[in-house]
């Protein structure tokens, strides 16, 4: 459950508390024309960095070349919470972070597991992130929805947002 006090308060940590809940979001290359694709992400909370695995045959390791912009969103599993994050995504060579985060999920796809030639680390450098939560209680959104409705002036007040630089 999204805690809208939080997100002003401890906005990092609550976006890597919920990162570590999902386990996964969609990835994607600015500018490369591809649609973003669905991936599992590995946080560094100490770097605020993120690691993904995947083949080296991909569309998506050809969009990243030598590095590229990249942006990574999740949205929480109670869908009360959002994340947006920019960074730089380059191709690791990192064989013991790889070792650190690989996994059961990660072997499956490959044939030859921890093993095989096409496995590739990527590395994101957390810049940016825009996190959005919003209340759970069904009473205050519906209190402030009709609110609202029954008010030109009045905008709905159910959650927070906040840009979080991480690159400090």
């Amino acid at each position: 459950m999204a805690d809208t006090q939080r997100t002003l308060d401890d906005a990092t940590g609550q976006l890597f508390d919920h990162m570590d809940d999902v386990k996964a979001g969609m990835l994607g290359v600015d500018g490369s024309g591809q649609h973003m694709q669905p991936m599992a992400h590995h946080i560094d909370r100490d770097t605020r960095s993120l690691w993904f695995i995947t083949a080296s045959d991909t569309d998506l390791v050809r969009a990243v070349g030598p590095g590229a912009d990249a942006h990574h969103c999740v949205i929480g599993k109670n869908h009360d919470f959002y994340a947006c994050l920019k960074g730089r995504l380059t191709v690791s060579a990192d064989t013991e972070k790889l070792d650190e985060i690989w996994n059961a999920v990660a072997a499956a796809w490959f044939e030859d597991g921890r093993d095989d030639a096409k496995v590739t680390l990527l590395k994101m450098d957390l810049m940016e992130a825009s996190v959005w939560s919003n209340t759970s209680s069904s009473m205050l959104f519906a209190f402030e929805i009709a609110r609202a409705n029954l008010s030109a002036t009045h905008k709905p007040e159910i959650g927070e947002h906040k840009i979080i630089d991480l690159a400090a």
